[in-house]
């Protein structure tokens, strides 16, 4: 009886011990395979890491058919390269080299976080002349304490010295990426070449080589006279997102063979930025680094402009407005994900100001402009964006139209209203609104386009 006890005993022991060791080799066998899984799944994800091609971005539905056939500006030249600091296999510097005697006008960012380029080129501006812009895109030599000044200051007189020129005649502007410290070595290793293969004609390139998230490049030209003689004005720019008017909303550059002088130059760009430049938005955001440029070479054939008021230059100053909207226009248009181009119109406003406050608060509008991507007419969000602009206006004046469809009249829906008529409007790739707010006589209008899911993805894998 003793013994068949113990035998029991002993069999227990036994099956526990037989248990125990087939978990034991269960959770050996289980970590084993866990960590060659591990390992393959980590071997993969930097196999897919290192195959991994930056997402192509679709050009805008928005985009212009073409770049202009642009003409040669006697007195300037354009040259491109690629430092590979962020892009391969595209163009990531621009160069223009000036004439002697080029004098240059600028407008720049009001952030109170400038990047070093601005800062830089606001002081060259100051000084009148011009001899070279250098510009490159993927860093934006922002937010990089003095390394961001001293990498100014190095491309600044490594330019001026293959050109021979004043390193304050040096203009630097730089788009991208903020916060990363600019390496300057790839760049000035780029800069002979440049250089030597300059030309007057590179328009279409130098627009490339100036992108980011752009998905196509930007130019316009316009040609007028003066004394007589043919004046040429072209310029190029880039900007697709973190745009929002605040003196300039993007790069722009502009030149001319007009021999007008610095301050004259000045007084036209300023002016002229107020209802294009300034009269865009993306998102809302301003850039650390946005600045527009005007170059005037010198070289056109006429008797020198001496004042802004000289009737001589009246069609200048008008084709040179005329192309700075261009300009503007074709940054919203290049939107990020930007699938429709709306125009606000407001009016009865009590000031110019404050009708382009009022138009600004429409534009920036996430309510309105998710509504114009979901082909949606929702005037009541166009009513709550005229309220909290904190600017005066009368509700029971207060007047909305969408394409000349009239939405709101007299504080509440307008009795003509028809929702199919609307409906049909917003399938449209151009969308008008009109505001009239009923307490004065001013007006602005702001160009924007609407918010869609491509936004979010495109700025979500933009440091990528």
């Amino acid at each position: 009886m003793g013994d068949n006890k113990n035998n029991d005993k002993n069999e227990d022991r036994d099956l526990a011990d037989l248990e125990q060791e087939l978990f034991e080799a269960t959770r050996e066998i289980i970590r084993k395979t866990a960590k060659q899984a591990a390992k393959q799944a980590a071997t993969k994800a930097v196999a897919m890491a290192t195959e991994r091609k930056p997402k192509k971005i679709a050009v805008s539905p928005l985009a212009p058919a073409r770049f202009p056939s642009m003409p040669e500006i006697p007195g300037l030249t354009l040259a491109t390269s690629c430092s590979g600091l962020k892009y391969k296999g595209r163009d990531d510097l621009m160069l223009m080299s000036f004439a002697p005697g080029t004098s240059v006008a600028g407008v720049f960012t009001q952030s109170q976080m400038l990047g070093a380029p601005v800062v830089w080129t606001r002081d060259a501006v100051a000084h009148g002349g011009a001899r070279a812009l250098l510009v490159n895109a993927g860093n934006a030599n922002a937010f990089t304490g003095s390394h961001g000044d001293a990498a100014c200051q190095t491309l600044a007189h490594e330019t001026a010295r293959e050109l021979g020129c004043d390193p304050r005649d040096v203009a630097l502007a730089s788009t991208g990426v903020i916060g990363e410290p600019l390496d300057v070595t790839p760049i000035i290793e780029k800069l002979r070449d440049m250089k030597k293969n300059a030309g007057p004609d590179q328009w279409d390139a130098a627009a490339r080589a100036i992108m980011t998230t752009d998905t196509f490049p930007k130019g316009a030209y316009r040609e007028t006279e003066i004394d007589g003689q043919k004046v040429t004005i072209c310029g190029i720019a880039k900007g697709s997102g973190m745009i929002a008017p605040d003196m300039a909303t993007m790069l722009g550059f502009i030149a001319t063979d007009a021999a007008i002088p610095p301050d004259v130059l000045q007084n036209l760009l300023t002016a002229g930025t107020r209802d294009s430049f300034n009269a865009i938005t993306v998102d809302g955001d301003t850039s650390t680094s946005d600045m527009v440029l005007l170059f005037a070479t010198g070289r056109a054939v006429h008797e020198p402009v001496r004042r802004v008021s000289d009737p001589r230059l009246r069609d200048f100053r008008d084709k040179l407005d005329d192309l700075m909207e261009d300009l503007a226009r074709q940054v919203v248009c290049d939107g990020e994900g930007a699938s429709k181009f709306v125009t606000i119109t407001v009016k009865g406003a009590a000031t110019h100001h404050a009708a382009r406050k009022i138009a600004q608060a429409i534009a920036n509008s996430p309510l309105v402009k998710t509504a114009i991507a979901g082909n949606d007419a929702n005037w009541g969000r166009v009513v709550m964006a005229v309220g909290k602009s904190g600017e005066k206006a009368d509700r029971d004046k207060l007047m909305i139209s969408f394409g000349g469809h009239g939405v709101a009249r007299n504080g509440m829906r307008d009795p003509d209203y028809d929702e199919q008529t609307m409906s049909d409007y917003m399938q449209r790739s151009q969308i008008d609104i009109e505001v009239d707010v009923g307490v004065g006589r001013s007006r602005s209008v702001v160009w924007t386009c609407d918010l869609t899911h491509e936004y979010i993805s495109i700025n979500a894998d933009y440091r990528s």
